[in-house]
């Protein structure tokens, strides 16, 4: 994914009727990750619902995104990454 870009997870609106939605919804995916892309579902319904091999849980958004300098000081600087869901560290 090109540096000027984040992509952003988010509930289907078919599943979230139902209610299973993604927690931490959006979730954002840095142009620097290069693993494999999890997604935490929730069932907030009372009732049990499946999910079938190969169906669409989620949707996935691409944004722009950029830098900005301040008196010099980079607002958004790059981090490195110990693991993934939420690892990143300065």
């Amino acid at each position: 994914m090109p540096t000027n870009l984040e992509a952003q997870i988010r509930s289907k609106s078919g599943l979230a009727t139902l209610g299973i939605i993604v927690l931490n919804a959006p979730g954002t995916i840095d142009s620097d990750y290069k693993g494999e892309i999890f997604v935490i579902l929730h069932n907030v319904s009372k009732l049990e619902r499946i999910i079938k091999p190969a169906q669409s849980i989620a949707q996935i958004v691409f944004s722009s995104i950029y830098s900005e300098t301040i008196s010099g000081e980079v607002l958004y600087k790059e981090a490195y990454r110990k693991g993934g869901l939420g690892s990143t560290t300065e």
